[in-house]
């Protein structure tokens, strides 16, 4: 299924206005998400207080199941923020797309393995980033590529870049196939007639509710991953 998106080209480069869009309508919604959440903090949540205490400590819980608290602390903010993003970004496209003029405007910005990618390469260009921070140049570079073997060196090297493609293309599979058969389900119910139509939304609405659970679950691996990830640069264990 070939789609066309809205482009502008500067300095020789093009950009895809829908996913400049859409990334932006995701930033704006987690951040209105976290103001809302957090106006009148009391020491006994009540209400959508609950919501962000709950993201909280089911943030903290993933942390805690890669590294000690002391030392995945500082990423607490970090795996809230990629959690939140993420969900918001796979929901966008669920209920339905915006075409103008035959170019997609509004759809999900994780369904494109450009979005996904740069995810995946700014995480892992954190991880080694904080592995050089905690543990020094030397000790991170050795413990990491070197240790046990040196001759593993090219093996780690391999694996760097294997760890980066399959964070960001397993998102993006995941959400471009969902959004994908949307469409198709969609199509096919915009040429049957009145009496099969409704009978086929029910299937419809079940792949909906099936591809919101799929776009949760994405959000928990990616964040999962993600400090699964850190805890191998920054933890002399690993």
């Amino acid at each position: 299924m070939e789609e066309e998106f809205p482009t502008i080209s500067l300095l020789g480069i093009d950009f895809n206005l829908s996913n400049i869009l859409m990334i932006t309508v995701t930033c704006v919604i987690v951040l209105l998400i976290a103001i809302i959440c957090t106006r009148n903090l009391q020491r006994r949540p009540t209400g959508k207080q609950n919501f962000i205490e709950w993201v909280m400590d089911f943030v903290r819980g993933i942390i805690n199941s890669n590294m000690d608290w002391k030392t995945g602390g500082r990423f607490h903010v970090l795996g809230i923020t990629l959690l939140m993003f993420i969900f918001v970004a796979n929901m966008l496209g669920l209920p339905f797309q915006i075409a103008i003029n035959d170019e997609v405007w509004w759809r999900s910005p994780t369904a494109d393995p450009i979005v996904t990618l740069t995810l995946a390469i700014m995480v892992l260009g954190l991880t080694h980033y904080y592995g050089i921070k905690m543990r020094g140049f030397k000790h991170y570079f050795v413990g990491t590529y070197f240790s046990p073997m040196k001759f593993l060196f090219p093996l780690k090297l391999v694996e760097e870049f294997a760890n980066t493609l399959t964070l960001g293309l397993r998102l993006y599979g995941n959400i471009f196939a969902g959004e994908v058969l949307l469409t198709i389900i969609a199509t096919q119910l915009a040429h049957m007639n009145i009496f099969v139509g409704v009978l086929a939304i029910i299937p419809a609405l079940l792949w909906q509710g099936f591809s919101i659970f799929i776009g949760a679950i994405q959000a928990y691996i990616f964040t999962m991953l993600t400090m699964v990830y850190m805890s191998h640069k920054v933890s002399d264990e690993h």
